[in-house]
């Protein structure tokens, strides 16, 4: 018997919006990282056609930016706790890019700030940094990028905005560990850190043992997309499929 069940997917065998019995589009221009894009729900920005979900960065004025892109959310649509999680997607060319696939709490929306919250990033790329360098991390109080104790590893990829590869996390009640194309990359252990020492494993360090709701989105520029370079876009993500699943 399979020991995983499948509880969440969009093969994006449709064509238009973003299904809305599964996504939200989050809308605006002030985010963290600074950041320069203004995320729409236009058909512009994320759309699906072909059997694929295309997020596209672009130049456009709105509001008082001069980029638009989309960020997606599943939060009060899908949520869960522990499980795995894996998406296909080609990364889009392009300086000054940012795709992402993360997770965030549920908690985040009713009250529990940033970083206590916790935050799992599946994957995260800036071709315009290091077209070879994907980052997978983790962030809690104690751990996080404000001050230099993040969970993190760089994978060196080659052809990640050539062709389609799996991101893929397994979420424990003690690990978590993350894959691309099947290929173990990093594991951030509940009481172990990565160096072998041992890991305080309260709250503030390992948030991770609550619901968490899935986000696709494609930022321009900021704290880790650097410098954009407005020739390259726009900037085009593609994505397959997203799929999680538990144990049985």
């Amino acid at each position: 018997m399979n020991e995983w069940k499948l509880i969440f997917n969009d093969e994006f065998d449709y064509e238009g919006k973003p299904d809305k019995t599964k996504w939200v589009h989050e809308i605006g221009g002030r985010w963290h990282n600074n950041e320069i894009q203004y995320y729409t729900d236009n058909l512009e920005n994320a759309y699906v056609k072909d059997g694929k979900l295309t997020i596209k960065a672009q130049l456009e004025n709105m509001g008082d930016r001069n980029h638009t892109s989309a960020r997606l959310t599943t939060y009060e649509k899908f949520s869960f706790q522990y499980g795995k999680i894996e998406m296909s997607a080609k990364l889009p060319k392009g300086k000054g890019s940012w795709p992402a696939f993360w997770m965030l709490p549920d908690d985040i929306k009713e009250g529990v700030n940033w970083p206590l919250s916790g935050e799992i990033d599946i994957m995260e790329f800036a071709e315009g940094a290091s077209k070879l360098d994907m980052h997978v991390s983790l962030h809690s109080k104690l751990y996080n990028h404000t001050i230099g104790t993040q969970e993190t590893y760089v994978a060196k990829i080659e052809g990640l905005t050539e062709g389609f590869h799996k991101y893929s996390c397994i979420w424990t009640e003690d690990d978590i560990s993350f894959y691309v194309d099947d290929l173990n990359i990093a594991t951030f252990g509940k009481y172990i850190r990565t160096n072998g020492e041992k890991k305080a494993h309260g709250i503030e360090a390992w948030p991770f043992d609550k619901p968490y709701h899935l986000l696709l989105n494609l930022a321009v520029g900021g704290m880790f997309g650097g410098e954009v370079d407005d020739k390259d876009l726009p900037y085009i993500y593609e994505v397959e499929y997203v799929r999680v699943w538990q144990k049985n």
